[in-house]
């Protein structure tokens, strides 16, 4: 059903007539097999056989994560004698996620990554350390591994941290690629610098990045890939997922957006309303997955706010780009008047000298307003503080503390990401 990696290739109107033609025996799926959408649907009024073009779906109602969070296992659509692995969400804004793949989803991800890492210029001859969570119900991990081995390349399993252990693995097995986090990269870079590891006579020559924007919103670097540009000559390639699409959006060379899939999901950018935005305006990324057995999901608000281009790519691809995300939905900030989105903050710090390692944390003051506090690993002047309030307009309270309590902030136990954000305002 989704074997089709050249339609990134056509125009965009053939695009959406196979998408167009893809959501219509979804619908029919998801009325006959999904407790929650036959609920959901009938209950919204909603009639899918008005439903001609990618752009009816705005007839649709929305899925929200609370839908998930609250009726979780009613997305099922198979016994569960079919489901052969179930992954969770990290639960970064509340309770976990349960999502559950059946053994066409498990080739349908691998696909996915297959595809996305071959748009990132892997070849077969590749050896990718994978610097991320294998364990713990993350799908992403077994979605990279498998993307690799459909492309022929090897995997070399590290896990994250101890960077010892990662320049140790890169010089004995001569790995040339790396999947990790940017701010990761950086801590391979110092430890580089510390014992004397010259990082450009390496023979890593690329890095997909997971989980932190590489870029500004004209394409350009953002500070942190500039740090990492600066000091190493790799190339480096963003993606953007989540565990509940099953599905990345991935850089090619040109860097200039996170390339649509149209054979496994089709996107849109919605306002508050609900209103699908025309290109190049911000609005809530929404998407419907296409080739989905275990949990599909119709119209799913993700929560992160981004725009899209639809200008084809020099790559040859004519497909939709995302791109880099300019914050999550919830996790905006109103301080003092001034709207703030963590990532722009993240963005702010990282070309800060003065400042190590950090974590933002938001919280309700006593009259219920936003208020901000940065912990830091540095030290403090007057000129850090001029810093930021210059960039940020306001000026949030600062705790400067040390490398263990950072460390602990950051990496709470079970935790299987890094966390830089912690939101309080909901307690």
């Amino acid at each position: 059903m989704y074997h089709n990696p050249q339609l990134a290739f056509q125009p965009l109107s053939i695009q959406q007539a196979e998408q167009t033609h893809s959501l219509k025996k979804q619908l029919e799926y998801l009325l006959y097999h999904s407790p929650f959408y036959k609920n959901h649907l009938r209950n919204h009024h909603a009639v899918i056989n008005s439903i001609q073009h990618t752009n009816d779906l705005v007839a649709l109602p929305t899925t929200t994560k609370e839908d998930i969070q609250r009726y979780n296992l009613e997305f099922l659509c198979v016994p569960k004698n079919q489901i052969k692995e179930y992954t969770a969400t990290s639960g970064t804004l509340g309770k976990p996620v349960t999502i559950a793949l059946t053994s066409n989803d498990i080739q349908r991800l691998g696909y996915n990554e297959q595809h996305s890492f071959l748009c990132a210029s892997a070849t077969h001859n590749d050896i990718f350390q994978l610097m991320l969570t294998l364990d713990r119900q993350f799908m992403a991990g077994m979605a990279y591994y498998n993307g690799i081995s459909n492309i022929g390349a090897a995997s070399v399993r590290t896990g994250p941290g101890l960077p010892s252990m990662q320049w140790e693995t890169i010089q004995r097995l001569q790995v040339d690629s790396i999947v990790a986090v940017p701010s990761f990269i950086l801590k391979l870079i110092d430890y580089a610098k510390e014992h004397g590891i010259d990082v450009n006579a390496s023979p890593i020559k690329k890095a997909i990045c997971i989980g932190e924007n590489l870029r500004e919103q004209d394409f350009s670097l953002n500070s942190l890939s500039k740090k990492i540009k600066d000091q190493w000559n790799i190339e480096l390639y963003g993606t953007y997922a989540a565990t509940e699409m099953q599905t990345a959006f991935t850089e090619c060379s040109f860097g200039v957006g996170g390339h649509e899939q149209p054979e496994l999901i089709i996107t849109e950018i919605l306002d508050e309303e609900g209103n699908q935005l025309p290109t190049r305006e911000f609005g809530e990324v929404t998407i419907t997955t296409l080739g989905v057995e275990g949990m599909p999901l119709l119209r799913y608000r993700t929560g992160d706010i981004a725009c899209f281009h639809d200008t084809a790519c020099a790559c040859g691809r004519h497909s939709k780009r995302l791109s880099p995300i300019k914050g999550r939905k919830q996790q905006m900030i109103k301080f003092k008047g001034t709207t703030l989105y963590p990532p722009a903050i993240f963005d702010l710090l990282n070309q800060l000298e003065e400042v190590k390692e950090y974590v933002v944390e938001v919280a309700k003051d006593a009259l219920q307003n936003d208020s901000l506090k940065i912990y830091i690993l540095g030290h403090d002047s007057d000129v850090l503080r001029a810093k930021l309030k210059a960039s940020l307009r306001v000026m949030p309270l600062l705790e400067f503390v040390t490398a263990e309590i950072i460390q602990k902030m950051q990496f709470p136990l079970a935790s299987r990401k890094q966390i830089r954000f912690i939101d309080k305002r909901d307690l």
